[in-house]
């Protein structure tokens, strides 16, 4: 059988993304959990360009970046589709992956930078929650394409749980249900999914992590 590893961070909802993908194809894979401040010479070999998680070794071979990684799967292991099969619907659900790519980056920001670029980051956010909420869920959908869990809800995992921790930890809240009826409820549905409700990591765990984080900001 062909191994598959996975170079990963607990922390990460890049990593996550990969972690659901692989489950809900059922493929067996082997976790390496990544030091970043202390990075492996694996990573680094397999990574030389970016040195970033998450990395899929399949068969010796390392595929990098978190949205090729899904696409990845989604040609070698089938089972499962991830992407619509429809032309037109595969390249609109490849545009908010990207979307989701861009965006989300200030989730993060948001946890660790000074008081000025945390304003920014907030404004950003809230701009993505917006467009998610009256572009990306309509026509009543359960998820962003349609019943099914894809590689698009997968892409925006950072908003389903992530945000939440990172809110609390910053003493803010961004993602008020009141504003956003439609995004709370894809988030919920999201999270009630059994592979992504058993494969999160412990908001335990994660709060006391982020509030050093801000505190060392300075924030």
């Amino acid at each position: 059988m062909e191994q598959v590893q996975l170079l990963g961070m607990w922390l990460s909802p890049y990593s996550y993304r990969v972690i659901w993908a692989l489950k809900l194809e059922g493929i067996a894979y082997e976790y390496i959990e990544e030091d970043l401040s202390n990075k492996s010479p694996l990573l680094l070999q397999c990574n030389p360009v970016h040195k970033k998680i998450p990395v899929l070794i399949h068969s010796g071979k390392p595929i990098c970046e978190s949205s090729v990684i899904l696409e990845y799967i989604e040609e070698i292991w089938p089972q499962n589709s991830l992407l619509p099969c429809d032309p037109y619907e595969r390249a609109i659900a490849r545009f908010w992956i990207k979307f989701a790519d861009d965006k989300s980056p200030s989730i993060s920001k948001m946890s660790r930078t000074s008081s000025e670029e945390q304003e920014t980051a907030v404004k950003d956010i809230l701009e993505m929650l917006e467009t998610i909420e009256e572009h990306g869920l309509i026509g009543g959908k359960k998820f962003f394409g349609g019943d099914k869990i894809s590689m698009v809800d997968m892409a925006f995992g950072a908003v389903a749980y992530w945000l939440g921790v990172i809110e609390d930890a910053a003493g803010l809240k961004i993602s008020e249900a009141h504003e956003f009826p439609r995004l709370q409820s894809w988030v919920q549905n999201f999270k009630e999914v059994l592979i992504i409700k058993e494969n999160l990591p412990d908001r335990d765990k994660m709060f006391p992590l982020l509030k050093r984080r801000r505190d060392v900001a300075g924030v």
